[in-house]
């Protein structure tokens, strides 16, 4: 089969690699139908996550049909169209059993596409199988499920719910990339009197308001001095990181309000100043995290109903064969006006895997 493989910092292509084989009873096969390009695997190919070893498929998010499975897997089986999880869950661990499904400690966690081969090809062992992938209803297609394997469940859980947004809330949201406009969307569910989005990309920033945002900001232009007016000097409820640098980091804790929260949820790969010497006295709380996708039942039911917008973020699509243009498309979305690039095709006859 094919898969897009990193090589090193700077260096990954589309290349024929090894066809995945179940290896633990509790393993899955997926054909790959449907998959998409992270802001995670773009810090990878940076360099930002030194624990991806050269050689690995890329890829953590992915929609397919399960074709074979091993012994004890026990809620699919082979021809279910499934959804494949950004976490895997061993189920037995301590954070397992807490629903902190990203700290699992028994094999699982964030794996794939990181400690192990991921859903960027042909073929995907999922490991864990009963636990992490999700039967799909035939009412989300897969261009909307692929959504809902990371940056959904991410958005939700890392910035909405850890940010403890609530009714009349003014919440900040510093990046408008895909990750930001999925937090958009599910903070709007909570009934904030207002979201204001932050970004430098003016295509961004308008996608922004047709998901809901009530106002929006140049983050060149002091997003400070706008949130300052709408909020009568006092500082936004809720600020939700979506970036992963240090100045939108620390511009975040500038904007919000005494006993607020700021929720980040960008990948960080250098150190950002966390400045206690004004933050001390101010009562505010600062969340960090890795998505659990304990919500992702909840959140496919909402598709399945039509209550998430999760359509209106996919700008390209591709064959899995132009998974190299697909990367070049999503790094330059600044010129592109890429959100979510989706790649995949018809659906295709099973090709039984070698061994089967």
């Amino acid at each position: 089969m094919k898969g897009y493989v990193f090589h090193g910092p700077g260096q990954g292509a589309w290349e024929e690699v090894a066809d995945p084989g179940l290896q633990e009873a509790t393993d899955a096969i997926v054909r790959v139908d449907a998959v998409t390009i992270c802001g995670t695997d773009l810090h990878i190919l940076k360099g930002d996550v030194p624990e991806v070893r050269p050689g690995t498929v890329l890829g953590h998010e992915a929609v397919g049909e399960i074709v074979e499975v091993g012994a004890e897997v026990r809620s699919v089986r082979p021809g279910d169209r499934v959804l494949v999880s950004c976490i895997s869950s061993c189920g037995r661990c301590r954070y397992c059993r807490e629903a902190m499904y990203g700290q699992c400690r028994g094999g699982g966690g964030w794996i794939l596409g990181h400690l192990i081969d991921g859903t960027q090809a042909d073929y995907v062992r999922v490991p864990y199988a009963d636990l992490s992938v999700h039967v799909l209803p035939g009412s989300v297609d897969n261009e909307d499920a692929v959504l809902l394997a990371d940056i959904f469940p991410t958005a939700y859980e890392v910035g909405v719910l850890n940010g403890r947004v609530r009714p009349g809330d003014t919440v900040v949201v510093v990046g408008a990339g895909p990750i930001g406009l999925a937090a958009i969307a599910t903070a709007r569910l909570f009934a904030p009197e207002r979201v204001v989005a932050v970004d430098l990309a003016a295509s961004r920033l308008e996608a922004a308001r047709k998901l809901g945002a009530e106002a929006v900001a140049d983050a060149s232009e002091a997003p400070e001095q706008l949130i300052a007016d709408l909020t009568d000097g006092l500082g936004a409820d809720v600020v939700i990181e979506a970036v992963g640098v240090p100045e939108t980091f620390e511009l975040s804790t500038r904007m919000v309000r005494p006993g607020g929260h700021v929720a980040n949820v960008g990948v960080h790969g250098k150190p950002a100043t966390l400045h206690l010497e004004d933050l001390w006295i101010k009562n505010v709380t600062i969340t960090t995290g890795l998505v659990d996708t304990h919500s992702t039942p909840t959140l496919l039911r909402m598709a399945a109903a039509g209550r998430l917008p999760t359509s209106q973020l996919v700008t390209h699509g591709f064959p899995l064969e132009r998974m190299e243009e697909a990367y070049e498309v999503f790094s330059r979305a600044g010129e592109t006006g890429a959100l979510k690039v989706v790649l995949g095709g018809p659906q295709r006859e099973v090709v039984p895997v070698p061994g089967a």
